[in-house]
């Protein structure tokens, strides 16, 4: 019994130990051109890879790899079919395929038969893992390519971009992709040239000839090695690698560069000056290693001259990607097994068969992290490897040098990607830069990326045709010509441009009254129009459809309305202060005089005497105080106080009148009954504005002014006309326009003025298409001429008219209202309550006293029985008396003159 339970124990053991045995040989595939400039770099380091695994005996623990290579013959179609052939072979994953068009048919089958294919040059970017999950990309998608080539050209400053690339699905979605990145920095792709990738140099030379003639220098070509090398040795015959041209290549030509050793002088001076990307792979000893054995392996295999470049690199770590993936296979007890598929039944496939175990392989090769020759090997949850990053090239003489870097973290830099991520300095001060770039032409300066199309087009500039304010812009019949202030600035700048702009002059508008310039704008928008040229605002509404330059004239909103001068006449001493000011400054005289009467009436002689001496007294002191010339003296503290207190409201109050007087008698006032735009809106008034104008829009829309109070005037002399009558006879209260246009109205008419300054910040500008390279060029071009005074003699030329002087634009009453005193006289009359309760208190006191000395405390505190003569009589009373008075009293009934009376005493002296 013992024997027969061994046995069977050992006969379990043998099958569990049959069913994790590793199989001796695991099959790969790899299909490539072997002959492409990528395919040749790659068939070595695949092969370096499979020698170093298979000799390695720790990581798959015995178990070979056997791959078998084909061919495509850089042809699609046998691409296709040799991929397809794997899936006879019980091929376990499949290195390629080496195009993204191969890539798009192939994983379909991938994703039936389960093969894991790993593609280290498949860069299409709609190559995504939800769709083609059994497509690995063990490279960088071109979306980060283009959003590296998106930055670059953003931190150019450059807008407007030509790109050449190949009609496949390569240049296609990559092209796409830089559009949409295109879109987050407000640039555009002005031209795609689109060639067949059998394309003759015939077609590459007749497009960029087309090319050369638009205004665009930038150029991004994105295509395979052998069509980009003819599009650039095209381009340097007909002399386009030159001074003001910007080529970016993206990183076909960088993988041509570091596998080619070395590089014809032929090719390379068609390359001079250009910018290309390289996949970034940083220094390592483990890549330091696999150069130094790659020039051995090609010397031993091939008699060709190559390096290593960023694909072979990636095709070296696809193979240790798998084989660390098959390990891990492994060791979770995955078995290599492959059975028909169901599908099969349909077309004539039997040979092929599915892989079982097909779906554990794969999520093995996307969980695997190691570090690699190009770094750190991990994808992300969106099947991309993480860290993308490139390097950025220039091309300059016999090689190239690295002028920055890019990386998903920091954006362009000066410092290599990987110590970004290290060191965790993405906001460092050296990201967003780049080293010094030799554009074509061998210009360290950095073209303005546009020139002037010389195809002989001239631009078709829209000038309206005003009827009004000619002085702007107008036509000139006799002539023939359009001339003005505006026409003059515009010419003076496009005359700076560097460069010859053909235009002519197209009149807007019928000529009988004034164009609407919104439309005008609109129709620059739609490309009717090139520009426009004229007296035109620069609004919100306009900005959203057009670009304009910088403004040559401020043009904000003014009122203007009619005015009637001030006239001298007998009471003019009296203008200064408003009514409620006067009396004002009347009543806190008396009173203060009564104050301080009725605080030195007791202890003051000044203020003694007779009742009509003490009236007069007191009148007499009330005014003078107003001139500082009261002759009576304060000796009581609380007297002292509250005159001191007036004498500084005074003081204030006396200066003010004087200024204000001076003012009204030497400077000629102008008065009307609108005060401003608050005045304005809040009146029933009709409100006069220029036809054709942006007015109406803002003041019904911006400040809610009704529209049926909007009355549109065709010229200044409908604006005279309307002023004159009024709002009650049919005219208007006033006329709303822009400063240019009123500064030249007022000036020939005096009895009008404007109200107040400008209430909206504007200017004028020529209004070109979005995105318009001509509407910077000519921003820097006005600039020119304010900063050389030019500017302002063409404005002194068309605008400055002798007339009214500047003194009919201050339109303010000079009259001084109550609430600029309001605070002084609310101090003077608190201080007043505060010394008159301080001094009838003690005028109390004293009373309770001499009345009843023996009377307790208590008993002094009222004054029941009191007669109020008598209280007027004890008031009226010197204060030396009531004092001896006092003193008397209680020596009589024994008492001691008390300091409690004395304190009372001195604290009114």
């Amino acid at each position: 019994m013992a024997n027969k339970f061994v046995l069977l124990l050992l006969s379990l053991c043998f099958i569990s130990s049959g069913f994790s045995t590793r199989p001796s040989v695991v099959k790969l595939g790899a299909v490539f051109s072997v002959n492409s400039t990528i395919g040749r770099v790659a068939k070595v380091a695949i092969d370096a890879a499979v020698d170093e695994i298979n000799s390695n005996s720790t990581l798959l623990n015995g178990t070979k790899l056997l791959l078998q290579m084909h061919d495509s013959q850089c042809n699609g179609f046998t691409g296709i079919v040799q991929t397809i052939q794997f899936m006879t072979t019980d091929a376990v994953a499949v290195i390629g395929p080496e195009s993204s068009d191969t890539a798009h048919v192939i994983s379909h089958f991938a994703n039936e038969f389960h093969v894991p294919f790993l593609s280290f040059s498949a860069t299409d970017p709609t190559l995504t893992s939800i769709q083609f999950p059994f497509l690995v990309r063990t490279t960088h998608s071109d979306l980060f390519q283009m959003v590296a080539i998106a930055q670059l050209i953003d931190y150019y400053q450059w807008r407007n971009i030509i790109v050449v690339y190949t009609d496949d699905d390569y240049g296609r979605n990559g092209i796409a992709s830089l559009g949409d990145e295109f879109e987050k920095i407000r640039c555009q792709i002005s031209y795609k040239a689109v060639l067949s990738p059998g394309a003759t140099q015939t077609d590459i030379s007749n497009m960029l000839v087309k090319i050369a003639l638009m205004e665009s220098r930038i150029i991004i070509v994105h295509a395979n090695i052998d069509f980009g090398l003819k599009v650039f040795s095209v381009a340097h015959y007909l002399q386009m690698i030159s001074n003001g041209y910007v080529w970016i290549a993206t990183d076909w030509l960088s993988s041509f560069l570091d596998s080619s050793a070395p590089v014809e002088m032929e090719v390379m001076s068609t390359l001079q000056g250009v910018l290309s990307l390289r996949q970034h792979s940083p220094k390592s000893e483990k890549k330091h290693n696999l150069v130094s054995k790659f020039r051995e392996i090609r010397k031993r295999k091939s008699n060709e001259v190559f390096r290593i470049n960023s694909y072979g690199l990636q095709a070296y770590d696809t193979v240790w990607l798998i084989a660390r993936a098959l390990d891990s296979f492994f060791r979770d007890n995955g078995t290599v097994s492959f059975s028909k598929d169901s599908t099969q039944q349909y077309f004539s496939l039997d040979a092929m068969t599915k892989f079982d175990d097909g779906q554990t392989l794969l999520n093995k090769i996307k969980t695997t992290e190691m570090d690699g020759v190009t770094g750190r090997i991990q994808f992300d949850s969106d099947g991309n490897l993480i860290n993308p990053a490139y390097d950025i090239l220039n091309v300059i003489g016999t090689g190239f040098r690295t002028v920055g870097f890019w990386s998903n973290a920091s954006g362009l830099s000066t410092r290599p990607p990987e110590k970004i991520y290290t060191n965790m300095t993405s906001k460092s001060s050296e990201n967003h830069k780049l080293h010094t770039v030799i554009f074509p032409g061998e210009s360290s300066t950095p073209p303005r990326g546009w020139v002037f199309p010389n195809h002989g087009k001239e631009l078709r500039i829209g000038v309206p045709n005003r009827v009004s304010y000619k002085a702007f812009v107008s036509w000139d019949p006799t002539t023939n010509t359009v001339r003005g202030y505006c026409i003059d600035v515009f010419s003076a700048a496009i005359a700076l441009l560097p460069y010859a702009v053909p235009y002519k002059f197209v009149l807007f508008g019928d000529g009988i009254r004034n164009p609407n310039y919104t439309d005008l704008v609109y129709r620059v928008s739609t490309k009717e129009f090139d520009a426009a040229v004229g007296d035109i605002a620069i609004v919100k509404s306009r900005t959203e459809i057009v670009d304009f330059t910088q403004p040559y004239i401020d043009s904000g909103l003014i009122i203007v309305a009619h005015t009637r001068r001030f006239k001298s006449y007998a009471w003019a001493f009296l203008q200064p202060f408003t009514v409620e000011m006067w009396c004002t400054t009347g009543a806190f005289l008396i009173f203060v005089g009564t104050v301080v009467w009725l605080l030195e009436h007791r202890v003051n002689d000044d203020f003694r005497g007779p009742p009509k001496q003490q009236f007069s007294t007191l009148i007499w002191f009330s005014f003078s105080t107003l001139f500082f010339a009261h002759r009576q003296n304060t000796v009581g503290t609380l007297g002292r106080m509250v005159l001191l207190i007036w004498l500084f409201v005074v003081l204030i109050i006396q200066s003010s009148y004087t200024a204000s007087l001076t003012s009204i008698l030497t400077v000629r006032q102008l008065f009307s009954p609108i005060t401003g735009i608050h005045g304005l809106i809040a009146s029933n008034d009709p409100i006069g504005i220029q036809v054709g104008s942006f007015t109406e829009n803002y003041l019904v829309q911006e400040l809610g002014i009704k529209k049926s109070r909007i009355k549109v005037l065709p010229d200044a002399i409908e604006y005279t006309r309307s002023l004159e009558l009024g709002p009650n006879h049919g005219g208007v209260a006033a006329v709303v326009d822009e400063h240019p246009y009123l500064e030249l109205f007022l000036s020939a008419h005096c009895q009008f003025s404007a109200i107040g300054s400008d209430f909206t910040k504007s200017g004028w500008g020529f209004a070109f298409p979005k995105d318009s390279p001509l509407a910077v060029d000519l921003s820097i071009a006005i600039l020119t001429l304010s900063e050389n005074g030019d500017l302002q003699r063409i404005h002194d030329k068309w605008l400055t008219r002798a007339g009214c002087s500047n003194e009919n634009k201050e339109m303010d009453s000079n009259q001084l209202q109550l609430n600029s005193f309001l605070g002084l006289f609310m101090l003077s009359g608190m201080a007043c309550l505060l010394a008159l309760l301080i001094h009838f208190y003690i005028i109390m006191r004293q009373f309770i006293r001499h009345c009843n000395p023996t009377d307790s405390i208590a008993s002094r505190n009222t004054i029941t029985g009191r007669s109020f003569q008598d209280f007027l009589s004890f008031f009226d009373e010197k204060e030396e008396n009531v004092k001896n008075k006092s003193n008397r009293m209680m020596m009589q009934n024994g008492e001691s003159n008390g300091g409690v009376d004395d304190n009372e005493l001195s604290m009114n002296r």
